[in-house]
């Protein structure tokens, strides 16, 4: 009886995984490619899990007994009239903005101009455009089926967009200590609909900070061992709250519950997320 029913269960967790798989297999293609922005691409080794592409190169003595960071402002070499300059500012704040918090985990994080024993700077090498009309129709059916299913029903794979970013740590001595070449599409369950070009890109940006921040924090490959609970600072700046330390406060604060709500009814992330703090 043991036996039989231990094999019936097996059989259940098959068929729901198998789906689920599959839709998450269903997401929009970015291609890993390497851009111009580091200073090297010397060394750089596979590697990413299901869901991201990514290569990397790590010097763990000098990262690990680095104490103080330093993050220069994302930049973004994507080609000239593709998106509006105000949501390229948006995703690229976003990015340093998390990175920041997660960052701080650790470090002891400076203004750019104060010296630091690891200098973070991150560039957009691609933006895959979320097509605005199907992430749309995918918030309308996901509300609408929500309203009749208690469960969540994923998005359309249609007009998924995507984001690449290369981005690296740079000591004191002027030399690559850590890099990562990173790349991820969209997908129907966990990447929301949002009804902008850059919906997709804005929510992914906090995954490639994780990534990142993590070989820095850690030490080592980011994509291997188990997932973290995130840190009560990095909860609390989440929710809208004052950044651990005040070099992040030029990033503005995190749109909080307002933009969690605004992220389920698809809004636009611009709607929420005032971006950067006004210049003092």
């Amino acid at each position: 009886m043991i036996l039989r029913f231990e094999r019936r269960a097996t059989v259940r967790r098959t068929a729901l995984c198998g789906p689920l798989l599959a839709l998450l297999s269903a997401c929009a293609n970015v291609p890993l490619q390497q851009g111009t922005s580091l200073s090297s691409y010397a060394g750089m080794t596979p590697s990413g899990g299901m869901l991201t592409k990514a290569e990397i190169r790590l010097d763990p003595a000098p990262v690990l007994t680095a104490q103080t960071v330093s993050i220069v402002p994302t930049s973004a070499k994507i080609a000239s009239g593709t998106f509006e300059p105000k949501d390229l500012a948006l995703v690229t704040n976003t990015i340093d903005r998390a990175l920041c918090t997660d960052l701080s985990d650790r470090f002891l994080v400076v203004a750019p101009n104060q010296p630091a024993d690891l200098v973070v700077h991150a560039t957009v090498t691609n933006i895959v455009a979320t097509n605005r009309t199907a992430a749309a129709a995918s918030t309308v059916a996901s509300l609408g089926a929500t309203v009749a299913l208690p469960v969540p029903i994923p998005r359309l794979p249609i007009g998924l967009g995507g984001l690449a970013i290369e981005a690296e740590a740079v000591g004191r001595d002027g030399s690559q200590k850590a890099a990562m070449v990173w790349s991820r599409g969209a997908n129907m369950i966990t990447t929301g609909a949002r009804v902008s070009s850059v919906g997709d890109a804005y929510s992914l940006s906090s995954a490639f900070s994780d990534d990142f921040s993590k070989m820095l924090v850690k030490g080592k490959d980011p994509f291997k061992g188990m997932p973290a609970i995130p840190s009560m600072q990095r909860i609390r700046v989440s929710l809208g709250g004052k950044p651990k330390y005040d070099a992040c406060n030029a990033f503005g604060r995190a749109p909080g519950i307002p933009g969690a709500v605004a992220g389920q009814l698809g809004l636009p992330p611009a709607w929420t997320d005032k971006g950067a703090a006004a210049p003092r």
